[in-house]
Order: C-alpha cells, then sequence, then structure tokens
C-alpha cells in the first residue's frame, strides 16, 4: 500500500502503543486530501487511525506529523472531543516519513448532503450547536496552560496567513489566477484588528469532525494540520465558506451538508458565537472572503499535488478539483469586492 510499510509500522506499534496485537490490516480512509489517513486494525479488532504526509515533494512548512500530534495531545487535555493521542515516531527508518497515531472514532463525517441523511432532521439543530458550542470552547483554552504558548506567534495573524498563503500560490499553482491575487491585495489594504488570540483550528468544519448521529453532537474533531495561535474570528468566517442557508439545495461546496435541509442559518451560528464568547462579529464579512481565498490556494496545492502524484493513484478525476480552487477565486473576490 502506497505510503505504508504495514510490516515495519506492525512491529513500531507492538513496542510503543500499548494493549495492540499484530498483525494489522490496513485500509487507506478516503475523504481526505492533504495528509495521507489509515485505518488500522490489530488481531483483536482494536482500530487505530495513522496519519503521515503526502508522498514526493510537498511544501517545506506544511505535513509537520510531530506538530499536529503535539496540538491534539494538548487539546485533548481540555472538553475539546479529539481522539486519543496514542504515539508518534519520527525515525525514517519506520515509514519513510513521520507519522502519528491515535484512536479510532465513531461517528460520521458529514461532508455532503448526501452524508447528512444519516443524522436525523430533528437533531440538525443540535448538531449546528454543538458544532459552534465546541468551536467556542476551543476558542477559550487556555494555551499556556495546555502547553501551546509557543505554538506560533500570536499577534498579526491576518497578516501573516496573507503573507504566507500568497507565498505557497506562488509554490504550488499550476495556472494563472488574476482572481488570488487581485483578492490577496485587497485583504492586504485592509486587514482587520486582532480582538484576541487564540487556538485557531485553521479547517474547522462538520467536513472535519465526527458526528454522532445517535443524538446530534461532536464526537471528534479532526484534521490539526493547519492549526496555529491566531485570530479566533478566522475560524469562523471559515464555517461561512461552508454554510448554505435555506433547503433549496444549492450548496456553497460539495463538502458542505446544509443544503440538506434542518439546520441552522449562518447568521444563527454567528449569534450563538457572539453570545458564548462575547466577540463582536460585526466585520466577520472579511473572515469569509480571506477563508475563501486561503482555501482556494490550498485547493491548488492539493490539486498540483493529485496532478504529480504525491497522494497515490486514487482514480479521481481531478477536473472537479481545478475547477473548484477557480471557483473558490471568484467566490473570495466577490466577497471581497462587497466589503463596506
Amino acid at each position: 500500500m502506497h505510503g505504508l510499510n504495514l510490516a515495519n509500522v506492525a512491529d513500531w506499534l507492538v513496542a510503543n502503543i500499548g494493549d495492540v496485537e499484530a498483525p494489522f490490516t490496513a485500509e487507506l480512509i478516503a475523504g481526505g486530501r492533504s495528509n495521507l489517513t489509515f485505518l488500522l486494525t490489530d488481531a483483536n479488532g482494536r482500530r487505530l487511525v495513522l496519519r503521515r504526509p503526502p508522498l514526493g515533494h510537498v511544501l517545506a512548512t506544511a505535513h509537520d506529523m510531530a506538530r499536529e500530534y503535539r496540538i491534539i495531545a494538548a487539546v485533548g487535555q481540555t472538553a475539546v472531543p479529539v481522539p486519543m493521542a496514542l504515539g508518534v515516531c519520527t525515525d525514517l527508518a519506520v515509514n519513510d516519513a513521520p507519522f502519528y497515531v491515535m484512536g479510532h472514532v465513531d461517528g460520521v463525517v458529514l461532508d455532503s448532503a448526501e452524508r447528512a441523511s444519516a443524522l436525523p432532521r430533528e437533531r440538525r439543530v443540535a448538531a449546528s450547536e454543538h458544532l459552534i458550542d465546541v468551536l467556542a470552547d476551543l476558542h477559550a483554552v487556555d494555551i499556556d496552560g495546555v502547553g501551546l504558548g509557543d505554538l506560533a506567534r500570536r499577534e498579526g495573524y491576518i497578516e501573516r496567513q496573507v503573507k504566507r498563503w500568497s507565498t505557497q500560490w506562488e509554490n504550488s499553482k499550476t495556472r494563472n489566477l488574476p482572481a488570488v491575487d487581485e483578492v490577496a491585495r485587497r485583504l492586504s489594504e485592509r486587514i482587520p484588528a486582532q480582538q484576541s488570540v487564540s487556538i485557531a483550528h485553521g479547517d474547522y468544519r462538520f467536513g472535519n469532525c465526527m458526528v454522532d448521529v445517535s443524538c446530534g453532537r461532536i464526537a471528534a474533531v479532526l484534521d490539526w494540520e493547519l492549526c496555529t495561535l491566531g485570530d479566533p474570528l478566522a475560524d469562523v468566517g471559515y464555517i461561512g465558506v461552508y454554510w448554505s442557508d435555506g433547503d433549496d439545495g444549492a450548496a456553497l461546496r460539495a463538502n458542505d451538508p446544509t443544503p440538506a435541509g434542518g439546520f441552522l442559518r449562518y447568521s444563527a451560528l454567528l449569534e450563538r458565537y457572539a453570545q458564548r464568547t462575547g466577540r463582536d462579529l460585526s466585520g466577520i464579512g472579511y473572515y469569509v472572503a480571506f477563508s475563501c481565498w486561503r482555501l482556494a490556494v490550498i485547493s491548488e496545492g492539493v490539486y498540483a499535488r493529485y496532478l504529480h502524484g504525491a497522494m497515490g493513484d486514487q482514480g479521481l478525476d481531478l477536473a472537479p478539483m481545478k475547477a473548484g480552487a477557480e471557483g473558490l477565486a471568484e467566490r473570495a473576490l466577490e466577497a471581497v469586492r462587497s466589503l463596506p
């Protein structure tokens, strides 16, 4: 299996993870388009999840497995639900790349309107509320208290992000998209004052959570590779990229479950978050525009990795992925042009 030396990993697991027994079976968990994620099952049926970087060349600042492991281990001390951090391996002799292992969490990833059918309609308001409540809890975590005070710089988050993703665009783009450059310029010209500092997940949405559909609650928050310290409103704006109000079936993103109906409106999420945190959300439109633009850059990087074979051969049609980056860039441009 590309990206997984199962024999070596099995030996490492037995030596480093308690209560596991060889042999192991493995399967690639589909859906993730950045790091490779594998489901491992031991001889007794215990399930573990292993994450490692993509195959081949990746950007130098991305895919730090030890850093991601450190984050989930720290957040695991709090009320924010995350998988249990079990171990990290930086010895390249084991699997040719660093990896970490976490516990498996049962639940459903609501990454499309179709997948939302697993969540009964009468529980969708509760799931919406818990999604924003968990985010508020994350943003309330004592950064120093959980040992993440030195994870990143605390101030100037948006300014740093605009610079970072502008650089990533130059390093990973497969074609010119003038909208990306125009949005970067417009964002740079009107960077908002940062109200506070928190753990910023960077990719927070239903599609990166396991949902317990029996009660409409978040069972675990996943995919922490973009996490840093910074402006919490960036996470709130990012949810808006994946949230379609109403039941008209018009998804803003293919992996947006909300067109299935029954979920709160985005404005209600904002109101609940503001009540929970006391933060001023009057300028959230900027953060939605910024999030669309950043996601366009990320999407181009993912498309480039698949195009060049860094994610292995998963038999995917890359045309929608390519078009997705273009659509996000245009949506970001429309959003930033409409700011007051």
